[in-house]
Formats: structure tokens, C-alpha cells, sequence
């Protein structure tokens, strides 16, 4: 590859069924753990690992359904959460603000070996019994 081309990597996933698959194409903001009780509510678990990305570096095909998150106090929405209508999987969540900012969820990918997090957020709603190493932001909230 010449000195002055970029590589620009490209990681795929689908839902359980197989009825939403995606590419994830470009260099990631961030991949990040969020602590939230809303993200331990739609994945089941203590936590969810996301990929964070902007919007368009996301290309899905299938028919998503979404549920409109409204928050802790259940005002204006602040994020959508776009899942297999189908099976349930959850795939990204849209964040209202920063607008065109998604969080991809890692467990939805094809080759999961590489995810790596360091940053971890709502740290206020962590599970006590969770202890993660190697993370270099730790936030209270977002």
C-alpha cells in the first residue's frame, strides 16, 4: 500500500435471526461499556459494550424497528433504539444529542475478538460486583 493511502477498515454483524445485518466501515470514536440501567434493561445483562461511530459509517440492511427511549424522569426522548424487530436483538442506539452519533452493540458482531474498551459510562449505575480493567475514562454519567 502506498505511503499516502489509508486502510479503512470494515467490521459486519446481524441480529440473532439473521434478518438485520450491517457494515461498520471507518475509524471508531470510541468503544465504550455504559453502566446506564436503561442499557442493563434492553441487553439483559450488567452492561452493554458499544462501538461508537458516527451515523453514516453505519450501512444496515433489513427492516430495524425502534423504541423511542425517553430517559430516567420520561421526558423528551433522547435516544432510539434501533433493534430486530423479529427476534429482539438489540443493533445501535441513536443518540438525540450529539446528533449523528450512534452506539453500534459489539455482541451484534461478526468477529468479536478484536473489541477493546476504555471508556465506561454511567459508572453511578455499575453493578458492585463488576470490576473492568484497562479502562482510561471512567464517568459517573455520560
Amino acid at each position: 500500500m502506498p505511503d499516502n493511502a489509508t486502510e479503512t477498515s470494515t467490521q459486519t454483524g446481524r441480529c440473532l435471526c439473521g434478518q438485520i445485518t450491517y457494515e461498520l466501515s471507518g475509524d471508531l470514536i470510541a468503544t465504550a461499556v455504559c453502566h446506564c440501567d436503561h442499557c442493563q434493561r434492553q441487553g439483559g445483562s450488567a452492561f452493554s459494550v458499544n462501538l461508537i461511530a458516527q451515523k453514516g459509517q453505519l450501512n444496515v440492511s433489513g427492516d430495524l424497528a425502534t423504541f423511542e427511549d425517553r430517559g430516567e424522569h420520561g421526558d423528551a426522548v433522547y435516544v432510539y433504539r434501533r433493534f430486530c424487530g423479529q427476534c429482539g436483538s438489540p443493533i445501535y442506539s441513536e443518540l438525540v444529542q450529539p446528533e449523528g452519533i450512534i452506539a453500534v452493540k459489539a455482541g451484534t458482531l461478526d468477529e468479536k475478538s478484536g473489541v477493546a474498551p476504555t471508556v465506561e459510562a454511567w459508572c453511578e449505575h455499575k453493578q458492585p460486583w463488576v470490576s473492568l480493567p484497562g479502562m482510561a475514562v471512567s464517568m459517573d454519567r455520560e
